[in-house]
Formats: C-alpha cells, structure tokens, sequence
C-alpha cells in the first residue's frame, strides 16, 4: 500500500498513549518533542514516565485502557505488550476516524514511526512501508554519518541568511539564485571552515 510522507504538526493537539512501559516510552518522548498534549494510560510506567509526570509534561492516568479514554483525541499509540488490546484500541480509534498506531501490529496501524535522522530542525525520515525495518535502521545509520552534527548549525544560520535576502533582494530571480548558492556543497564547505576557525579563535 503506498503511503503518503508527511510531517504531521502535533503541536497542542491531544495525543493518547495506551501503556506506559519501555514498549510506549520512545513514542511517548517523540510526542513530546512535538509538542503535543500527552496523556498515558497505563497501570505502571517506567522511571522516565515517572518523571515527565513529575515535571508536569503529561498527564498519567494509572489504570487500563477505557474507550472513554478517545474523548476528544486527535491520534493514538497503542504501546502495551498485549496484542489484544492494542487492537482493541485501533479498532475503537478506527470507529471514531481517530489516527492510530498499533505498535509492531502493520494491520492495526494508520500510520508507521520511520527511522529518523535529527540534525535539529533537520529532519529526514525513512521508511520501507513496514517489509525491512532493519534496512531503514540501516539506511538511519549511513545518513548520520553523511549529514554529521554541523548540520544543526548550518540550517540555522541559512534560516537566518534566508531572511535577510528575503528583504534585501526585491528581484524574484535573483533571489532564488543567492538562495541556490547558498545552499551549493562549496557554501556547505565554506560555512564548516569557518565554524572550524571560530573554534579555533576562541580557544
């Protein structure tokens, strides 16, 4: 089945995790560094869980799944380490059009967690539509060695650069083109020497 690559803006929107222990951890932490609105359901949670309670980051509600639990809910990870119930849980989601993850269950699942590289606001994703995810943990691995951490650096400042031809240039032609050469492997180059004499200077 083909499936569509998006980036899905979380941010303030109520999201569900059913199950609070190692299973729902990550998908727990990727909401959060979305910016959603989390609440977990769970009779126990990890130590980690246990502290973004107690930071005030979510809500934990300490018992079992409910289908009162998909009042209002924008999307859904179902993350216990029963198959049953987290089908029991895509299959009330589904009735509700409520966006699901069943984890590790591809029938139940309206959505996959791809293997992801993270360079701050760089985000590239990988997926092989649920066949390999061993090759997209692979293919995770070469990308963090091709777009190393200096790449977090360089996105800022060609977001700050941006801006100011944004302002500067009036002609729409020759903006694209600064914005073109801005990007080029040898601005890329450039941009990493010069970080690497800033480091240098300052030591």
């Amino acid at each position: 089945m083909p499936l569509l690559p998006i980036f899905l803006k979380l941010k303030g929107r109520r999201c569900l995790v059913v199950g609070g222990g190692r299973i729902a951890e990550s998908k727990i932490e990727s909401l959060l560094q979305a910016g959603a609105a989390v609440a977990v359901v769970a009779p126990d949670i990890t130590a980690a869980v246990e502290n973004w309670v107690a930071a005030k980051r979510l809500i934990w509600v300490a018992r079992a799944f409910e289908p009162r639990d998909l009042d209002g809910i924008f999307l859904v990870i179902a993350a216990t380490n029963i198959p049953s119930v987290n089908r029991f849980v895509s299959q009330l989601a589904g009735e509700r059009s409520i966006l699901c993850n069943a984890v590790d269950d591809p029938e139940y699942c309206d959505f996959y967690y791809g293997a992801v590289v993270r360079r701050g606001p760089l985000q590239i994703a990988i997926s092989t539509n649920g066949l390999s995810p061993v090759l997209a943990q692979r293919l995770r691995h070469e990308l963090e060695q091709q777009f190393g951490p200096e790449y977090e650096s360089w996105l800022e400042y060609l977001g700050a650069m941006r801006d100011l031809i944004r302002e500067s240039t009036q002609d729409e032609q020759q903006r694209k083109k600064q914005l073109h050469e801005l990007v080029s492997p040898e601005a890329f180059q450039e941009f990493v020497e010069s970080q690497k004499t800033l480091v240098r200077e300052r030591a």
